[in-house]
């Protein structure tokens, strides 16, 4: 757990205060130091509208990292309400509900979240409802699995003869006990969000200029790769080293729960 705090106080502050290190306005054009290579005065080089690289690239942290969160975030809570609807309910609900989730899951979800942005006009809310309705289905069959294993605990046939509402049930006894597997799901989640939004950024669907998001500056330094590959190396080192880290972050935390679950 203690690694998922620090990924969030890492993701968090380079999202949040990163900007604020930026030498330049990001969207200030500058046609005269256009396509300029790294220097003391622009570190990463320049854009082919002669914007500052690494101005973009802490920008569009903001861009890229928030917007990842608040999908990964949108898809743990109703692939969690889902996977539990099926385990409470059980019966037709579970069966329904299930196979309504094998359906989505039988798409590949990049494939369908650009299907979705392109059918719904692309744009930041496009992508965001896009990769939240492909992102849901794992969480969903996570919290499924652990309910049904929940069901027959002591504590929960009690709180069921107590007169506890299911809501209540899930509340105080479902919940706690899905979260660390959740948690797990989610750093994984969380790091194909930011390879999703870079993807429908790279392919026109994200985030729209002037804003800087990692993926459309990939976009835009597609034309110069010949001329300029390093326009394309720093917005995807971005994106590798997020990814990586985020990973790194979520083995650390299953291992970490794992030894807890074992004991000494």
């Amino acid at each position: 757990m203690r690694s998922v705090v620090m990924l969030a106080v890492v993701m968090v502050t380079v999202a949040g205060i990163g900007p604020l290190f930026a030498p330049y306005d990001p969207t200030a054009i500058n046609i005269p130091n256009r396509l300029s290579p790294p220097s003391s005065e622009f570190p990463l080089g320049t854009d082919a509208l002669g914007r500052d690289i690494l101005s973009r690239i802490l920008h569009g942290a903001r861009w890229s990292l928030g917007l990842a969160f608040v999908v990964s975030l949108i898809s743990l809570v109703i692939g969690t309400a889902i996977g539990l609807l099926a385990a409470l309910g059980g019966g037709l609900t579970d069966w329904v509900t299930m196979r309504t989730t094998d359906s989505f899951l039988a798409f590949p979800e990049l494939v369908a979240a650009i299907v979705i942005a392109g059918l719904t006009g692309g744009g930041t809310w496009s992508l965001i409802f896009a990769l939240a309705v492909t992102g849901w289905m794992r969480y969903a069959r996570v919290a499924r699995g652990i309910g049904l294993s929940l069901k027959t605990r002591g504590y929960v046939i009690q709180a069921q003869l107590a007169g506890m509402s299911g809501l209540a049930i899930a509340r105080w006894h479902y919940l706690p006990s899905l979260l660390p597997s959740l948690t797990v799901v989610w750093t994984g989640m969380f790091a194909r969000a930011i390879l999703g939004i870079s993807a429908l950024g790279f392919l026109g669907f994200g985030v729209q200029p002037p804003n800087p998001e990692w993926g459309s500056m990939l976009l835009d330094a597609r034309v110069h790769i010949r001329s300029t590959p390093l326009q394309m190396i720093w917005p995807g080192l971005a994106v590798v080293i997020s990814v990586l880290a985020i990973n790194l972050a979520g083995d650390a935390l299953r291992d970490a729960l794992a030894e807890e679950r074992d004991g000494p």
